[in-house]
């Protein structure tokens, strides 16, 4: 399969930025958070995976940063792309534009939300999917996430930022300092400058529309996202890796470790959201092992 970057256009017309990199006969396919993140914490996952023989696939999502971004503000178009439906069916047209097939598919926060439901529609096409740092309903995260706070912050600074929301005023400065402080210590612990840039690469309407204002509210059309009462349909092995100082429930892991027919559960120290990131070595000595275990027969939950 071609190495490097390769511009996929979808048949809406539209086109997504790809990037193939390792090779081998285990084909992995990479799902980005946000929504509206990038691809750029995938970047050296067929460096790491290399030892396995492990081809690596990632792209932007419709709207992301390196990909075609629609005119949201058309309510047309807002309507037809900004729905979980059009990213799933994008998921699989992308399956099928870089010829794979019994791969493994990982996807991060939103993107493990993606990979949750395509186990479910399209399992059939899946050695086993890896879901990072995401559970399978919105209201565990919330109540989860005002706990964090609560526990970050001093009573004050709470008030503060419920009273801001309340007014709806997300770009209040003081309010964006603590979602600096809470960012830090769940979301991105180690702060890689490899990552940062000089603007910001958030598709803002994009996610803005389905998550909010920032990780810690949910205002968006995720809100009353729950297919709790799905995931024990998902048949494939599955990996769940979650970091130990996460913006998402731990304890909600472990209930859907236990639904999840064929489930592992992983949790990786000093880890935050992007536990990828944050602690390297122990992300990826579970996913290799995962991967292995498939590859073996030797996986069990």
């Amino acid at each position: 399969m071609k190495q490097g970057t390769t511009i996929l256009t979808l048949d809406n017309g539209y086109h997504l930025w790809t990037n193939t990199q390792g090779k081998g006969d285990i084909h992995l396919l990479c799902l980005h958070g946000g929504p509206g993140g990038t691809h750029e914490y995938w970047e050296n996952f067929g460096e790491e995976l290399a030892d396995l023989g492990v081809q690596v696939h990632m792209y932007d999502q419709l709207g992301s940063f390196y990909s075609d971004q629609p005119d949201y503000s058309d309510p047309e178009i807002a309507k037809k792309y900004l729905t979980t439906d059009y990213f799933l069916g994008e998921v699989e047209e992308v399956r099928k534009k870089l010829g794979l097939d019994h791969f493994y598919l990982i996807g991060q926060s939103w993107g493990g939300a993606l990979t949750q439901l395509y186990a479910l529609k399209y399992g059939q096409h899946l050695k086993g999917a890896i879901i990072s740092s995401m559970v399978d309903n919105i209201n565990e995260y919330v109540e989860h996430i005002n706990l964090v706070r609560e526990e970050a912050l001093p009573p004050s600074a709470v008030k503060y930022m419920k009273k801001i929301e309340k007014a709806g005023k997300w770009d209040d400065p003081q309010y964006q300092k603590y979602v600096d402080v809470l960012n830090r210590g769940y979301v991105d612990r180690k702060q890689p400058p490899a990552i940062s840039h000089l603007i910001s690469t958030m598709a803002t309407p994009v996610y803005n529309a389905f998550q909010g204002d920032n990780e810690f509210v949910v205002t968006g059309k995720l809100k009353d996202w729950d297919i709790s009462d799905q995931i024990h349909n998902i048949k494939v092995p599955t990996l769940l890796t979650f970091g130990e100082h996460e913006t998402m429930p731990l304890k909600a892991a472990q209930r859907m470790a236990e639904v999840i027919p064929h489930a592992r559960l992983v949790t990786t120290p000093n880890g935050g959201h992007h536990h990828m990131i944050d602690n390297a070595p122990v992300y990826f000595k579970h996913l290799k092992q995962f991967i292995s275990d498939v590859e073996n027969g030797t996986f069990n939950d």
